[in-house]
């Protein structure tokens, strides 16, 4: 469905039904699948032939839903996951291995940030973390001749820095290797990182994409764009014989288009298993279907939201990249001149006391690690998705311990001011 507007792609991407078949994404509720022979079977697994014997690694429902995920971004191969955060492990630990070294931006999400920093430290990856805003010099001073990869969020969770994606993919690229955007929060109705050079994009579909806090899931999408043989001694798990594999070459057997989902898929979801089930991906559907309609309410609300909260004697500062005056407003109109997100994030005056005190007095607003989603949350990123971080750490993030983020859903938006209000004005 290239040819179609974006709006058509969520609703029909991913699955054309042929004469009889359901309309809707059928639920293939299975573990297995039956063959008839075990030379049919074998085919399978040395990747001559296309199908499904195990749902751990593939899935019909998942594959549909991940289709069209994949054409929304305009990609060529894309894979679902079991969370975001699998997404971007993924996505990280198909090119990097034990003595690689990965630059990233120190503002994305406290989890992301611990994944990198702690966990894939441990398996002998090494991360060098810079602000979004970093100058030239502190950009090119940040790659080391073993780096593999860069990563960056288009919008950043819950700091709401715009990340510059022509530049970080240019810095990307002269050093050769790819740009791994997390898109979650823009989405690819507000923007698509790889018209922008751009090479793979994860999301943690728990958001926006599904929309209704029903399940939990992620997804890798590939550009097909990044010549991985051009770099074949930077990239030998996709560019020499994989011995697992009977001898395969990625890059040979599945061209630049297919190559990293493939690898991603028969090694990374074979061994780990980070399987997003059936049922799952059909509701991540359901939201898919409806959320360029909904990500526009989101932004309309949270814009909304900004402005008063701008105007709000209560409250020590705001951001939001779509409120004009903020200081990535102009990045956000390069890169998403129709909308950001339906995040804001604030600092309440009196400090980290006074935060707590406002959210504990919402009404309609529901506390919750959660956002992105049709009912409106927030969250105290210092005492919750961040709290394993230092001050120097939060810092670095863009985490103060006044700031709350306030993810505004679909409901009207004078209620969610009415209920802010309400709940600044029982602050003591």
């Amino acid at each position: 469905m290239s040819d179609f507007r974006i709006e058509t792609k969520c609703v029909q991407g991913g699955y054309t039904p042929q004469n009889g078949e359901p309309r809707q994404i059928p639920i293939i509720q299975s573990t297995t699948f039956k063959y008839a022979t075990s030379q049919e079977m074998g085919k399978l697994f040395d990747l001559e032939a296309n199908g499904y014997f195990y749902s751990r690694l593939q899935n019909p429902t998942c594959d549909y839903v991940a289709a069209k995920i994949c054409e929304m971004e305009g990609g060529t191969a894309a894979m679902l996951t079991s969370s975001g955060q699998a997404a971007n492990f993924f996505s990280i630990f198909n090119i990097a291995t034990c003595g690689d070294h990965v630059v990233s931006c120190s503002t994305i999400y406290g989890g992301t940030y611990n994944l990198f920093s702690v966990t894939m430290k441990k398996m002998g990856i090494d991360f060098t973390f810079i602000t979004p805003d970093c100058t030239e010099e502190e950009l090119e001073a940040a790659f080391k001749p073993n780096t593999k990869a860069v990563f960056g969020e288009t919008i950043a969770n819950p700091a709401l820095t715009v990340l510059d994606i022509e530049r970080f993919a240019n810095a990307a690229h002269a050093h050769g290797v790819p740009l791994i955007i997390d898109n979650t929060f823009a989405t690819p109705v507000n923007c698509r990182p790889f018209e922008w050079g751009a090479d793979i994009v994860t999301h943690s579909t728990t958001k926006y994409l599904d929309g209704h806090g029903s399940a939990v899931g992620g997804c890798i999408v590939d550009s097909g764009k990044f010549d991985w043989k051009a770099y074949a001694e930077k990239y030998p798990g996709l560019c020499t014989p994989d011995d697992s594999y009977h001898g395969i070459t990625y890059v040979e057997k599945f061209g630049l288009e297919g190559a990293f989902i493939t690898k991603a898929t028969a090694q990374l979801m074979r061994d780990f298993g980070s399987c997003q089930s059936p049922q799952s991906a059909f509701l991540l559907n359901l939201g898919l279907e409806s959320i360029h309609v909904r990500i526009a309410r989101h932004c309309e609300n949270a814009l909304a939201v900004a402005k008063f909260l701008k105007e709000n004697d209560k409250i020590s500062w705001v951001v939001y990249p779509g409120l004009e005056g903020d200081k990535y407003y102009k990045t956000a109109k390069k890169y998403m001149p129709d909308g950001t997100c339906g995040v804001v994030s604030f600092g309440v005056k009196g400090g980290r006391d006074a935060a707590e005190k406002f959210m504990s007095g919402l009404k309609l607003a529901s506390i919750a690690t959660h956002v992105a989603d049709a009912r409106t949350c927030c969250l105290h990123p210092a005492n919750a998705t961040h709290r394993q971080m230092n001050e120097e750490e939060l810092i670095a993030c863009g985490i103060s311990g006044d700031l709350v983020r306030f993810s505004c859903g679909l409901e009207n938006a004078q209620d969610l001011i009415d209920d802010i209000t309400q709940a600044l004005d029982a602050i003591q």
